[in-house]
């Protein structure tokens, strides 16, 4: 016999519309998941070029202190400071120079060879003692 739908369970009539809500959920989940995940490379790939550009500037400064330092420790400039600043530094006289050479160090001498180790381990045995053979 034909069954009414009026007589059908109330789980049998929502269960499609039910699979229909869940599979639509899922769906439009993973496409805003999607959507967030591109999102987060393109920020990720922004703050990758700023830091890279902060880089270059870092090290493009850093190049520009040391050319500024050797500049700073060159004799000439440091004649120039002294003269600037009338301290009345001369350079030294070759008489004043002393020359250290550096010679490697010997090796260290190896120490003597140590009595072996099985006789320190033990006492000495006294003769006369009752254990002596």
């Amino acid at each position: 016999m034909a069954r009414n739908r009026k007589n059908q369970s109330a789980a049998v009539r929502f269960g499609p519309a039910l699979k229909a809500v869940l599979l639509c959920l899922f769906i439009g989940g993973s496409g805003v998941g999607y959507v967030w995940q591109q999102n987060q490379l393109l920020e990720l790939g922004r703050q990758k070029v700023e830091k890279e550009k902060r880089r270059d500037a870092f090290r493009a400064q850093n190049d520009l202190l040391a050319r500024q330092l050797a500049g700073l420790q060159s004799p000439r400039a440091i004649e120039a400071r002294v003269k600037e600043l009338n301290l009345g530094l001369t350079m030294a006289s070759p008489t004043q120079v002393i020359h250290l050479l550096d010679e490697p160090l010997a090796p260290p001498a190896r120490p003597a060879p140590t009595v072996n180790r099985t006789e320190r381990q033990y006492a000495q045995r006294h003769p006369g003692s009752p254990l002596t053979p």
